[in-house]
């Protein structure tokens, strides 16, 4: 709701203020900033409490102690295919990890929402999938069979992901080529936002870049694209560019693509990365 509502006063002042630039960067990254820190400050503490009462105890508890609490091994950092491994992040390192996720992945969507039908669908691939890891981590008997933390009531986020994937499809009748309707900033940051979150409730932050590696490339191209422009012409006087045209999608338009081409051939690169992602599931 929180970046649905950064996305929402960028889009009222594009179309109602007749503003082209929105919302100001900086002024958007701030309150993106705010957010994502709040939300990795209750996450940090509400991966293994169901009460909201015992998450404002703990965090009370880690405040009187110095800032010195150690969390269960659940809320450290696993990797995918290496079950048994886990990096402790510690508090400040979990919060840190919290934000980058959900504030990069909700920058990524926006990024990657620049053609018809282009960012709707992986988010729709994405979130089915986080909801699969939802449902296994949210119950005792899979999780243990499966070998992941098991984290109480996370099962319940398989409605959500469930329902923005409904969403999805349904706003995709319209958005397909040529759309008649856009997503903008309001859709594109929460939902971008709600990717990340779920992946760091289910923890599986490693594998949301996995199955989102479209968004992941998206975002990556804009900013070697930016740094090598500002670099070379802080060196040789002019800026030169890697890509005809940032973000990725662009690039392949400019390079004789089809709109459809790009659109249809990023979703079947998104399916094969979900099922790669899924197949952490059993592969141990």
């Amino acid at each position: 709701l929180g970046f649905g509502a950064i996305g929402w006063v960028d889009d009222w002042r594009k179309v109602v203020n007749k503003d082209p630039e929105g919302m100001r960067s900086r002024e958007k990254y701030f309150w993106q900033s705010v957010i994502g820190l709040l939300a990795a400050l209750y996450l940090v503490f509400s991966i293994s409490e169901v009460s909201n009462l015992r998450v404002f105890e703990l965090f009370i508890t880690w405040v009187r102690s110095g800032f010195d609490v150690d969390l269960p091994p659940k809320a450290g950092l696993l990797l995918p295919f290496f079950k048994e491994v886990s990096y402790p992040l510690g508090v400040f390192g979990f919060v840190i990890l919290t934000y980058l996720v959900i504030v990069g992945s909700s920058n990524a969507v926006n990024l990657t929402d620049g053609l018809d039908g282009l960012a709707i669908m992986p988010v729709v691939m994405v979130g089915s999938s986080l909801g699969v890891f939802a449902y296994v981590t949210g119950s005792a008997v899979y999780s243990k069979y499966l070998l992941f933390p098991h984290i109480p009531g996370s099962g319940e986020l398989l409605i959500f992901c469930s329902a923005m994937a409904g969403a999805g499809l349904a706003f995709l009748w319209f958005n397909t080529h040529p759309a008649q309707v856009f997503m903008g900033d309001v859709g594109a940051l929460a939902l971008g936002g709600a990717l990340g979150t779920i992946a760091i409730i289910v923890r599986q932050e490693v594998v949301l870049a996995i199955m989102g590696g479209i968004f992941v490339v998206e975002a990556l191209s804009v900013m070697l694209q930016v740094s090598w422009f500002k670099y070379t012409k802080r060196k040789y006087g002019e800026g030169r560019r890697l890509l005809k045209m940032a973000p990725l999608h662009h690039h392949f338009e400019k390079s004789g693509w089809k709109e459809t081409q790009v659109v249809v051939r990023f979703w079947i690169i998104t399916m094969l990365l979900c099922l790669l992602g899924l197949t952490t599931l059993k592969l141990r």
